[in-house]
């Protein structure tokens, strides 16, 4: 789970989070699917945590496997 604040001046419900009231400066976790969502409107929310990046994200593919070694 990403992490992030609530930086705007009053609190706000936020249905995605099963309708839960988010007070300000107050910090929430979120799906790290649902991260970008919220850090891409910074008058309202800012980041914390980053989702961590998973291990398949850092295998390359096999296709791509497969050409670094016919390169």
């Amino acid at each position: 789970m990403a992490r992030v604040r609530y930086i705007g001046a009053e609190p706000v419900t936020v249905p995605e989070l099963g309708s839960r009231t988010v007070q300000p400066d107050e910090l929430v976790d979120v799906p790290d699917g649902r991260f970008d969502a919220y850090v891409c409107q910074p008058a309202n929310w800012e980041s914390v945590d980053e989702p961590k990046p998973t291990e398949t994200a850092k295998k390359p593919t096999a296709a791509k496997a497969a050409t670094l070694k016919e390169g």
